[in-house]
C-alpha cells in the first residue's frame, strides 16, 4: 500500500533506478546518510525543508503519479507539484462549472459542507461533554446555529454563520485541553501553541484533501463554499471543513491531553509560535495513525480507512454534480 513520506530536513533528492534517493544536508552543507525509498510505495511527499532536485526527478515523479507538497519555514503551505491531470473529464468539468455558476446549485452544496462540518464539531463536543468537560453552553449554541444553516439565502451569510460556529467551537478548546490555553483563534502567525497546532493540522488536512481530489474527475480549483481564487485549490478547502474536526482536532486533543506534545515542542518568537521538528514529527505520527484507522462503513458494509473516506466523499460529490445521486456530507456516527 502506498504511503505518504514527510521530509523534515533540507536535502537533495535524485532518482536511482526505480528508487528515490534522499540525502539530508545540514546548514553547513554537510551531507548525512542517504535514504532510499522505493517509488512504487510512495503516494506523495511533504517537504518541510528545502528540497534540491532537478527536472529529471520531477519527470520521474510525474510519471509515477507522485505529488510533492511544499511548506515554508513558518509552516505555510506554499504550493504543490501535481502530476498531469490524468482523470479530468470534459463532461465533469462542464457540470462542475455549471454548479458553481448557478447561485442556487452552488448554495445547495455550500450548505452541505457547513452542515457536515457543524455535525462533526458537535460530535466532538458531545464526546467530551460526557467525559467530565462541561460543554453544554457551547453545544446548545452551535445546535441553534445548525438549525439556521438551511435558512441562509446566499454564500456570504452562510460563511458568516459558519464563522460563528467555529468561534463558539474554538472557545470550547480551553475547556477540552489540559495545560494549554487557546484564547481565541489566531493565524499567520499563530500567537500561541494551540493555534500553532490548529494551523499545522489544518494545512495537513487541506493537502490531504487535495491529494484525494486529484485521484478523481473533480477539478480542485472549482469550489462552492469558498470562493475560487488564483493559485489555490479551493475545493480542497471545502472538503477539509468536513474532516478537520475528525482528523485535525481529535489529533490535537490526543497529543495535548496525553502529553505527547508539550511546551518544549514549540518555538516562541516575538511575532508568533511555531512547532519545532520534534512537535511536527509527533503530530504527523499520530495524524498518520488516525488516517490508517478503519471503521465499518454503513453503506459499503466493509472496513475503510479515514483516508479513504475523503476519496469516497469526492465520489459522492461527483455523483451529485453529474445528477446521479444527491450529495450527503460525511457525518461521524461513532
Amino acid at each position: 500500500m502506498k504511503k505518504t513520506y514527510y521530509l523534515f530536513n533540507p536535502g537533495r533528492m535524485s532518482r536511482k533506478d526505480n528508487t528515490l534517493k534522499f540525502t539530508p544536508v545540514d546548514e553547513n552543507g554537510a551531507e548525512g546518510p542517504s535514504k532510499y525509498i522505493p517509488v512504487e510505495g510512495v503516494s506523495d511527499l511533504y517537504c518541510f525543508g528545502a528540497l534540491d532536485a532537478n527536472s529529471a526527478l520531477y519527470n520521474f515523479l510525474g510519471k509515477n503519479q507522485i505529488a510533492v507538497h511544499f511548506f515554508d519555514y513558518y509552516e505555510h503551505y506554499t504550493g504543490s507539484f501535481m502530476p498531469k491531470d490524468y482523470l479530468l473529464a470534459g463532461k465533469m468539468q462542464i457540470e462542475q462549472t455549471k454548479h458553481y455558476i448557478s447561485a442556487s446549485k452552488r448554495l445547495v452544496l455550500a450548505k452541505k459542507f457547513v452542515e457536515g462540518a457543524a455535525f462533526n464539531i458537535l460530535k466532538n463536543l458531545r464526546y467530551y461533554n460526557t467525559r467530565g468537560k462541561d460543554l453544554m453552553f457551547h453545544i446548545e449554541k452551535i445546535e441553534n446555529y445548525y438549525k439556521q444553516i438551511n435558512e441562509q439565502k446566499d454564500i456570504e451569510t452562510l460563511m458568516g454563520l459558519e464563522g460563528n460556529i467555529r468561534q463558539v467551537y474554538y472557545n470550547a478548546f480551553d475547556i477540552i485541553l489540559n495545560d494549554f490555553e487557546m484564547g481565541g483563534r489566531s493565524k499567520q502567525p499563530p500567537h500561541n501553541e494551540v493555534n500553532a497546532l490548529i494551523s499545522f493540522g489544518n494545512m495537513m488536512c487541506y493537502t490531504l484533501c487535495l491529494s484525494q481530489i486529484y485521484h478523481t474527475q473533480l477539478n480542485p480549483t472549482i469550489s462552492f463554499l469558498h470562493e475560487p481564487g488564483y493559485r489555490r485549490y479551493s475545493l480542497a478547502l471545502d472538503l477539509s471543513e468536513i474532516f478537520k474536526p475528525i482528523l485535525v482536532d481529535r489529533t490535537i486533543f490526543k497529543v495535548v491531553n496525553k502529553k505527547e506534545i508539550q511546551h518544549t515542542d514549540f518555538d516562541v518568537h516575538l511575532n508568533g509560535v511555531l512547532l519545532k521538528e520534534s512537535g511536527k514529527k509527533t503530530f504527523v505520527k499520530v495524524f498518520e495513525e488516525k488516517l490508517s484507522e478503519t471503521i465499518k462503513h454503513r453503506s459499503l458494509k466493509r472496513n475503510v480507512s479515514y483516508k479513504h473516506l475523503i476519496k469516497l466523499e469526492c465520489y459522492k460529490l461527483t455523483k451529485h454534480i453529474l445528477g446521479m445521486e444527491e450529495y450527503k456530507p460525511f457525518k461521524a456516527w461513532w
